[in-house]
C-alpha cells in the first residue's frame, strides 16, 4: 500500500496499523479456505433421451454419475460424497464380487466426448442393501458403491442431498429423472451420447399399484417404491438408466426422491416408472455413508409434500426388468 506524503502524521500512524492488522489476518484467512468442508448438496453451479427427453445442459446435474462395465455405461448413478455412490443394485447381479470390472465416470455431459474436467474412478467395493432378493422388481433395490479413492469436486462435480424426515411427495409433485439410456426400447443414444433429462409428476401409490397388480393377491408395488411418470406413456427411463436418481427440488435444492429400478417396457401406456424411495432407505445409507448431507423444509415453510420442482429424465425399461441391465 503506497501511502501519500501529504497525509498527517497520525493517519500514516493509523494505515500502518490497519495494514499490520490486515497481514496478521490473511493466514488465518487462507487456513480457513483450507479447511472448508465439502460443497453444500444438491446446488448446481450452472455453467454458461431418456424417452420423449431433451438434451440436458452441461454441469445441470453434476451428482450424476456413469457406472461402466468393461469400459461402457451400464447404469446411472448419484454422487453423495467424495468416496460414495449410490445406484441400484442389480447393477451388479452376479458381479457383487467383481468390482474391478466397473468404473464410475463423473462430470460428464456428453459419455462420447467426456472432456478433461471429467474424473474416471474405479470402484473398491459395493455394498447391496440387505435384504434386496435380486429377483427383478424386488424391493431394495439400492447400492452403495465405495470408490477407489476420493474424488475432487468442481463445478462438473457435487454431491446430491437427501431428504430429511420433513419430507413427504405427494401425487403430481413434479420431479426430473435424467440419464444417457435408451431413447426407445433397442435405440440406444446416438453419439455424441448427450445427457437427457425429462420431468415426471409423482403417481399416486394406489393408482400405481392397481396399474402393477398381479393377482391373486400379489402386488408388485412394495412399501419402499415410488411411482412417477405418465399414465399415458410417451416419457420415461429406459434401458441403461437404471440407477439414475428421481431428484425433486425443495427450496432451491435438490433432493435424490428415488432410484430407478424397473417397470414395464419403454414408455407405456399404464406402466409408469418404478423408483425404490429413499426416505425409507434413508437411515441405512446414514449407517455406511459419513458425511452424506440431508436437505428438508426449513421451519415454518409451510405443510410438508407441497410441490417441489425438478429436474431430471427416465428412459423405458424393459418388461419387468431394472432399466440399466
Amino acid at each position: 500500500m503506497v501511502v501519500p506524503e501529504t497525509l498527517p502524521a497520525l493517519g500514516r500512524h493509523y494505515l500502518r496499523i490497519v495494514t499490520s492488522l490486515l497481514l496478521l489476518a490473511a493466514p488465518v484467512t487462507l487456513a480457513a479456505a483450507k479447511t472448508t468442508g465439502p460443497p453444500a448438496c444438491g446446488k448446481p453451479q450452472h455453467l454458461n433421451r431418456i424417452v420423449g427427453g431433451e438434451d440436458s445442459t452441461d454441469a445441470e446435474w453434476p451428482w450424476l454419475v456413469s457406472i461402466r462395465k468393461n469400459g461402457t455405461h451400464y447404469c446411472a448413478g448419484s454422487l453423495l460424497t467424495n468416496h460414495w455412490v449410490l445406484t441400484a443394485a442389480h447393477c451388479f447381479k452376479g458381479h457383487l464380487n467383481k468390482p474391478a470390472l466397473f468404473s464410475v465416470l463423473l462430470g460428464a455431459w456428453q459419455l462420447g466426448n467426456p472432456g478433461p474436467r471429467s474424473q474416471e474412478v474405479g470402484i473398491a467395493w459395493v455394498q447391496s442393501h440387505p435384504v434386496y432378493s435380486w429377483k427383478e422388481g424386488a424391493r431394495a433395490d439400492i447400492a452403495l458403491v465405495r470408490l477407489e479413492h476420493a474424488i475432487q469436486f468442481s463445478e462438473r462435480i457435487l454431491p446430491i442431498c437427501l431428504p430429511d424426515s420433513s419430507i413427504h411427495l405427494l401425487p403430481d409433485t413434479n420431479c426430473w429423472i435424467a440419464g444417457w439410456g435408451s431413447i426407445h426400447d433397442g435405440v440406444p443414444l446416438p453419439h455424441p451420447q448427450t445427457l437427457q433429462k425429462v420431468k415426471v409428476p409423482i403417481i399416486d401409490s394406489a393408482v400405481c399399484s392397481r396399474l402393477y397388480w398381479q393377482g391373486a393377491g400379489q402386488g408388485a408395488i412394495t412399501e419402499d417404491m415410488l411411482c412417477a411418470g405418465y399414465l399415458e406413456g410417451e416419457r420415461d427411463a429406459c434401458l441403461g438408466d437404471s440407477g439414475g436418481p428421481l431428484m425433486c427440488q425443495v427450496e432451491r435444492t435438490w433432493l435424490l426422491a428415488g432410484v430407478i429400478s424397473w417397470g414395464e417396457g419403454c414408455a407405456e401406456r399404464n406402466r409408469p416408472g418404478v423408483y425404490i424411495s429413499l426416505a425409507a432407505h434413508r437411515s441405512w445409507v446414514q449407517r455406511i455413508v459419513q458425511g452424506v448431507q440431508l436437505r428438508g423444509h426449513s421451519q415454518g415453510s409451510g405443510p410438508t409434500g407441497r410441490r417441489g420442482r425438478a429436474l431430471g429424465a427416465r428412459r423405458a425399461r424393459r418388461a419387468a426388468r431394472g432399466r440399466g441391465v
